[in-house]
């Protein structure tokens, strides 16, 4: 139920088209909807809603805002842009496991250029796509350069530059980094056009580069002019040979929908020319259960609002609330009519059938990596005696090089799959030369003295990357911390034997078994993790200068040095008025007396050396010819 604040707000809506938010008590959203009538839909929440997601929002809403709109088209695209921008968690946002080839045109730039990605971001640039099947990704950026010679490359343009690359002479850019060579308006028509092409709105392109080409011709300007003909006539030949939208029903966007047990898999068929290119996945692990009619209404906005190309047609397997506002935003997205169908017969009907066949396929490969982690936690339960099966592991590992730069890792297991988020690792310190028992010993410590400092909950199981000993150095460990009800084995990567603490012998698994599985997954991707961050922390040693270590001398006299002298070598061997030259008379001549107490050090170190060597014996104190 509703409270009684809500129940006011909600009476004083508006009876106008808009969206609704629903806000928690710190005002975050916790639903956002649209409305026909605001007013309406808002006294429609005042009676028992069928969906428990709903009742749960319900029950955490503190307030409700509003915000007209004059259409309820435009309720719609408003609804979907602040669900994207807001993202609340009662909302039906899915999740594609797969990416796709878009191209974008980087507006921010003031020469902007066009950018192969497969990440939609909020970065100001225009996007294109998806392309199916992805190699026309790259061929549309031939064609771009081609046609309108918008640049691909990444250098800054300043126009300083003394000539242009080999695209210039190819009359794939126009050259943009050079004076002259074109104009800032020049170029920011040619990327104009180019939006009109990737938009697929090649009408309107055609529109208005004859009304150019008239233009050119009026002026007597006969070159450009003719380059403006060549230029309709390619695009018209391509217009051709893609047949966007021209021949009814060969363009259609076929949808299948699978829910269950509060997860749902939506695939999309993608028909284009008559044939099926690629089929799209995608994922929604909900709270609870969701009405497919309701699942598509809602996602179908998100769908269609990252994707340029729109179909002439989109076939549903089920009604939708709010179908006519979707057809007219759809439409004027599109600029011509769009049609959304649910066919009943016939080969559309047959067609969405499959599609269906295809998201009750999509929907098992999806989750049954839930059902394959609670069998192999059960497996694990009974193995090792745990009571439970285990809800959150923790895997330890440790990578070295001869004793430096070692690091150990910490990675998490719970409910089902990796948890990514509360990965750790810890620069082991006070250790100079190898030593994996000393190293899990201080991991382990340092790891679970912080968790019982600041929230208490142990994992409900312990994994080593080891043997016995590995395993006994963490056990110590907890030990120290007076830990004793966790459960702690290790597992060793030769035979992969379990060694738990209470039995002299390891315990050997088939290789099938899925708690063993479970158990390499998690040593796998501990070793993973200790290996990047030991590499990313020799990296970073082996990179600092030692220039570093002279007083007085920062990132831009380094830089500075290393410019001069090339080395540290030549810093050594520079006289004093040359670092002066470089660095000013005060510092110049500091870095001087520092070099000079360095080499004599060195020199003396070198004499102790040897002196030792030849009261050893082991360096002849002269030698004869």
């Amino acid at each position: 139920m509703v409270t009684s604040h809500v129940e006011k707000s909600i009476r004083d809506l508006p009876n106008r088209p808009g969206i609704y938010i629903f806000r928690d008590a710190n005002k975050k959203p916790l639903y956002i909807g649209k409305a026909k009538s605001l007013r309406k839909r808002g006294l429609s929440y005042l009676r028992e809603h069928p969906e428990a997601r709903i009742r749960a929002m319900l029950s955490e809403a503190h307030e409700i805002d509003y915000l007209v709109s004059d259409t309820e088209a435009e309720a719609l695209g408003l609804e979907n842009a602040w669900i994207k921008n807001k993202r609340p968690r009662y909302n039906i946002q899915l999740r594609d496991d797969k990416t796709y080839p878009y191209l974008k045109l980087t507006m921010r730039d003031d020469y902007p250029r066009i950018v192969f990605t497969r990440r939609i971001l909020r970065d100001g640039a225009e996007y294109f796509g998806p392309f199916l099947p992805g190699g026309l990704a790259r061929k549309a950026i031939k064609l771009v350069q081609k046609l309108f010679q918008v640049r691909i490359c990444r250098i800054p343009i300043d126009g300083k530059l003394p000539r242009p690359c080999l695209y210039h002479d190819m009359h794939r850019c126009l050259g943009p980094c050079v004076t002259g060579l074109t104009t800032h308006q020049a170029y920011s028509e040619a990327v104009e056009q180019a939006k009109l092409f990737l938009s697929g709105r090649n009408e309107k392109l055609q529109r208005d580069l004859k009304q150019q080409m008239r233009d050119a011709s009026d002026q007597l300007e006969f070159e450009e002019a003719a380059r403006l003909r060549d230029l309709l006539a390619e695009i018209d030949g391509i217009s051709q040979r893609r047949k966007l939208s021209s021949v009814r029903g060969e363009d259609v966007d076929i949808f299948g929908v699978k829910v269950a047990g509060g997860n749902a898999a939506v695939t999309i068929l993608v028909m284009r020319g008559g044939q099926v290119l690629d089929r799209r996945e995608l994922f929604w692990e909900g709270q609870d259960e969701v009405d497919p009619a309701q699942l598509m209404s809602e996602v179908l906005p998100q769908i269609y609002d990252v994707t340029t190309f729109i179909p002439k047609e989109i076939h549903l397997p089920t009604p939708i609330d709010g179908e006519e506002p979707l057809i007219i935003w759809l439409s004027e997205r599109k600029e011509e009519r769009v049609y959304v169908r649910m066919p009943s017969r016939g080969p559309k009907a047959d067609r969405v059938a499959l599609a269906m066949r295809n998201a009750e396929l999509a929907f098992k490969r999806r989750f049954r990596t839930e059902s394959r982690g609670a069998l192999a936690a059960r497996s694990l339960a009974d193995h090792l005696e745990l009571g439970d099966p285990p809800q959150r592991i923790e895997g330890f590992d440790i990578s070295t090089f001869q004793g430096s730069d070692t690091v150990a890792s910490l990675v998490v297991w719970e409910a089902g799959k990796m948890r990514k988020s509360d990965y750790r690792s810890f620069n082991i310190k006070g250790l100079d030369k190898p030593d994996d028992f000393f190293s899990m010993h201080q991991a382990v410590e340092r790891r679970y003295r912080r968790v019982l400092d600041e929230v208490g909950a142990m994992p409900d199981l312990i994994l080593i990357d080891g043997g016995r000993g590995q395993l006994n150095a963490a056990l110590a460990a907890l030990s120290v911390l007076g830990v004793e009800e966790t459960r702690v084995v290790g597992l060793a990567k030769r035979e992969e034997e379990i060694y738990l603490p209470e039995q002299p012998e390891p315990l050997l698994l088939s290789r099938h078994d899925p708690g063993l599985q479970l158990l390499q997954e998690i040593r796998d991707e501990s070793h993973r993790f200790a290996v990047s961050r030991h590499r990313r922390r020799r990296k970073a040693r082996t990179f600092r200068s030692r220039l570093d270590s002279l007083q007085g001398v920062g990132d831009g006299r380094r830089k500075l040095l290393l410019r001069r002298f090339g080395s540290f070598a030549g810093v050594e061997l520079a006289s004093l008025d040359e670092l002066q030259e470089v660095l000013g008379p005060r510092v110049g001549r500091s870095v001087h007396e520092q070099l000079v107490a360095y080499a004599a050090e060195a020199a003396d170190s070198a004499e102790v050396e040897i002196d030792s060597a030849v009261a050893a014996g082991q360096m002849p104190t002269s030698s004869k010819v």
